[in-house]
């Protein structure tokens, strides 16, 4: 029998998540979290299926640390990393550009072009390097696959994906819409379309991945035309410390009038703007509790998130013609459901509306939160990044044979 466990990494900066799946039905073995690696105050939490949550502190040095961290619990349940039933390990790797269309074997040549896009993605390909390089010194015999976030949104048109810009400086250094989240997008927009029990190559879905950053696309049978994030993961919606869209002038206008360096104004828009910048929190919860006790300034910049929001809504329905559900998804879009009645508000005429009653239920299921008869359904679909790169992983190892 084929071994049927997919090991799934997802390596931040100064974090490592992780699930252990079984293809087989698709279940979760374990999952859990590296957070603070390199700091004094490293945190594991490690949660085994049916199992009680384990938590071990202290330091934890470099992600080749987190990782024999990670398989030392694996191996307290059995799951081990030396296991014979471990088929394959998979990367969550951020930035593909045009290269890496679809999930791909690393080798070194692939390693080689990851590390050539980092410049458009500084925050993400180098972690996401660590981790393969992490991986591979404990498994060399493992296959190893890189899922990309930008995969999914290389089926964009030239018409989505190219800046109006001159088109020789654009392809010297690369400068396109790349789009991200790629997994999720692709994962949410299929489980919608099962959710409606429509065939994914007949349904048009505009899928709104709504957390800490967040994106969305539209989604014409299946294929993205079109996303809001664009050659970083900058562009687009107001997200919790990333500005989105924004005139580019006002870069030259911080240069020339603020005095401010290339370095200052990187970080002041992808780490010191969108919700943080408008009101100081980028937590949604907060912001409501806030907006809820009659805060103007916590007013103020959720009606600037809602107003970019629902401008993507009516952009990309133009862009589809046809519309056969709004999707929302991740930590704010799964959870927030004064985000949700607020994005759609007033849109009624497009048949987009949300049913008070059912827009209120919490729950981890994919859901309809329109009411019946609604001509474009709106549902609530838990996105499963994981589950996407692990069942990516395992399709490509096994059509490939080096499972043996």
């Amino acid at each position: 029998m084929s071994p049927s466990r997919v090991l799934v990494l997802n390596s931040g900066s100064s974090s490592l998540k992780y699930q252990l799946l079984d293809m087989g039905d698709s279940s979760r073995l374990a999952v859990g979290l590296v957070e603070r690696i390199g700091e004094q105050t490293s945190r594991l939490k490690h949660t085994p299926a049916g199992g009680e949550s384990r938590e071990r502190g202290g330091a934890i040095a470099d992600h080749d640390a987190a990782l024999k961290a990670v398989a030392e619990e694996l191996a307290r349940d059995g799951l081990g990393l030396d296991s014979p039933e471990l088929a394959a390990i998979g990367h969550r790797v951020v930035h593909g550009g045009r290269t890496f269309t679809e999930p791909t074997m690393i080798d070194e040549a692939v390693l080689a072009e990851i590390e050539r896009l980092i410049p458009v993605a500084p925050l993400h390909n180098p972690a996401n390097l660590t981790g393969i390089r992490t991986a591979q010194v404990l498994r060399p015999d493992l296959p190893q696959v890189a899922v990309f976030d930008t995969a999914f949104h290389t089926t964009m048109p030239e018409s989505a994906a190219r800046y109006a810009i001159d088109v020789r400086t654009a392809d010297e250094h690369r400068v396109r819409r790349y789009g991200f989240h790629g997994t999720s997008h692709a994962y949410v927009s299929r489980a919608t379309a099962e959710l409606l029990r429509r065939d994914p190559a007949d349904t048009n879905v505009i899928v709104l991945h709504l957390g800490n950053g967040a994106s969305a696309s539209a989604v014409r049978g299946g294929r993205c035309v079109d996303t809001s994030m664009g050659l970083t993961p900058l562009e687009g919606l107001v997200m919790g410390t990333r500005s989105g869209d924004m005139d580019p002038a006002v870069i030259f206008h911080l240069m020339r009038v603020g005095g401010m360096s290339a370095d200052e104004i990187d970080t002041l828009l992808n780490k010191k703007s969108g919700l943080i910048g408008l009101c100081g929190d980028n937590d949604m919860r907060e912001i409501r509790r806030r907006v809820d006790e009659g805060d103007e300034q916590a007013e103020l910049a959720f009606d600037i998130y809602i107003h970019r929001l629902k401008k993507y809504i009516g952009a990309y329905y133009a862009v589809l013609g046809r519309v056969d559900a709004v999707a929302f998804t991740a930590g704010v879009g799964e959870n927030a459901a004064p985000v949700r009645a607020a994005a759609l508000a007033g849109l009624a005429e497009l048949g987009l509306a949300v049913d008070g009653e059912r827009n209120a239920v919490r729950g981890d299921e994919a859901r309809l939160i329109s009411p019946e008869g609604a001509r474009v359904a709106v549902a609530v679909v838990p996105t499963d990044e994981e589950l996407e790169i692990a069942t990516q992983t395992y399709a490509l190892v096994i059509g490939s044979g080096n499972h043996t």
